[in-house]
């Protein structure tokens, strides 16, 4: 009985398969197969569960996690561990090396390991980081920095190509219709209101505290950092409070600079006709910059360039007179023009010739 071609193509393959430990996937295919440590990777940084925090590592803004973290939260999470597929059973401290002997994690260290001044234990997230020399996984107060660009989303994307609108929209702001600068004005107005005035809340309720209470209490404490997420930035509620609590004789100093300083600055508060000509002042700048225009600038800079006169062509409808002498032109002396017209010279012929007759 004869076999088949499959049969007989199978038949072929399957030792070399076996000596060499391949599959029959093709080298194309296996080469475009995404590592599954890779995307596992992906997954895990993409997960809200995971608490990272951003530090700058050799001049670098990097993101990074904790090692205790990151075994609570795979031992929370074991469903992500069904991307590693023959792996999945893996522990975590082998996943973890794993990842590192893949440079898709590079183990850091605190830069500042010394405690600061009033300070009673090491920063939980530092800002600075350096390599850590031993490359091994571990949940005793140890750092690891993602090593790969995270993709970025559709939002992201769309924010990328909004911006250069957005800045050719603020060049354009003179040239657009009244009512839109109006809507502008306030807009921006309100919100530069309430950023001010959630600052002066802010730093009014962290010194009543402080004064009276001896607490440190930042209400939006990530208002004004310089490397936080956009969750951080408007996280309401304060951190806790790590530090030693203040002498007394410091918080009735400070209590008294401020009483010092309400006084004073209510002593020279300006009058009711100076706050009325401030205001008219501003009123002023605010006009002239909303009725602005291109049509008005530019008929203004032609009524500021003066006439110019060429000096080789006759004037018209004027005559001057031939026997003015030189000396009277020297003089400064104002002589009388003397202005004929077609109509006044044919009057004069007229009266010639009447006379005549």
């Amino acid at each position: 009985m004869k076999k088949s071609g499959a049969e007989r193509k199978r038949v072929r393959r399957s030792p070399s398969s076996l000596q060499n430990g391949t599959s029959d996937t093709p080298p194309g295919k296996q080469g475009s197969k995404k590592d599954v440590f890779q995307l596992f990777a992906e997954k895990v940084r993409d997960h809200k569960g995971l608490e990272s925090r951003w530090a700058v590592l050799q001049e670098t803004r990097v993101e990074y996690f904790r090692g205790k973290d990151f075994v609570n939260f795979l031992r929370n999470h074991p469903e992500l561990k069904d991307t590693l597929d023959a792996d999945k059973t893996l522990e975590v401290e082998e996943i973890g090396n794993t990842l590192l002997r893949k440079s898709l994690l590079v183990r850091c260290d605190r830069v500042v390991k010394t405690l600061r001044p009033g300070k009673k234990k090491l920063s939980t997230w530092p800002a600075h980081l350096e390599i850590y020399p031993e490359q091994v996984f571990s949940d005793n107060d140890a750092f690891f920095a993602w090593t790969f660009v995270k993709r970025h989303p559709l939002w992201q994307t769309l924010l990328s190509f909004f911006w250069p609108v957005l800045t050719l929209a603020i060049c354009l702001f003179p040239i657009y219709p009244h009512q839109v600068k109006l809507i502008i004005l306030y807009v921006c107005a309100g919100l530069l209101l309430l950023i001010l005035s959630l600052l002066l809340v802010r730093a009014t309720i962290f010194g009543a505290m402080w004064i009276l209470l001896g607490k440190r209490v930042w209400f939006f404490p990530n208002i004004l950092a310089e490397e936080a997420t956009l969750g951080e930035l408007f996280r309401f509620w304060p951190k806790k409070d790590e530090e030693e609590k203040p002498k007394w004789t410091a918080r009735l100093f400070y209590a008294i600079v401020a009483v010092l300083v309400i006084l004073l600055l209510r002593h020279h508060a300006p009058d009711e006709a100076a706050r009325a000509r401030y205001q008219k002042r501003v009123y002023n700048i605010i006009d002239d910059v909303l009725e602005w225009s291109p049509r008005l600038a530019l008929s203004g800079m032609m009524d500021k360039q003066p006439t110019v006169v060429n000096a080789m062509e006759p004037a018209e409808n004027s005559t001057v007179r031939e026997d003015e002498s030189p000396a009277s032109q020297e003089s400064g002396i104002e002589q009388p023009e003397f202005v004929d017209t077609i109509e006044d010279v044919d009057d004069t012929e007229n009266r010639r010739h009447h006379d005549g007759l």
